[in-house]
């Protein structure tokens, strides 16, 4: 049995207009798509000028690839870029 890893996005949306709750909605539809996808939290994150990130965490089996999940998260409309910050191994 593949172990369980936790991953953090970062994801900044085109401008300031998008919303981020439809955003957000759009993300974990998609994090949720994979088999293994579980969808965690998203937070804020002011960047500047009225720009806010969204800071994702979510859970992924270990054999499913990271960056599946993060070009399906760049594909979603009003999505800028997708940046992993954080990839660990969860004990449990």
């Amino acid at each position: 049995m593949a172990a369980t890893v936790g991953i953090q996005f970062k994801i900044m949306p085109e401008n300031i207009d998008i919303n981020l709750e439809e955003l957000r909605t759009k993300i974990k539809k998609t994090v949720e798509s994979f088999e293994s996808g579980i969808f965690n939290e998203a937070k804020e994150e002011p960047i500047a000028f009225g720009l806010k990130a969204l800071i994702i965490t979510i859970a992924l089996s270990e054999d499913e690839q990271s960056d599946k999940v993060e070009n399906a998260l760049s594909k979603i409309p009003g999505v800028s870029s997708v940046e992993l910050i954080d990839y660990r191994r969860v004990v449990g």
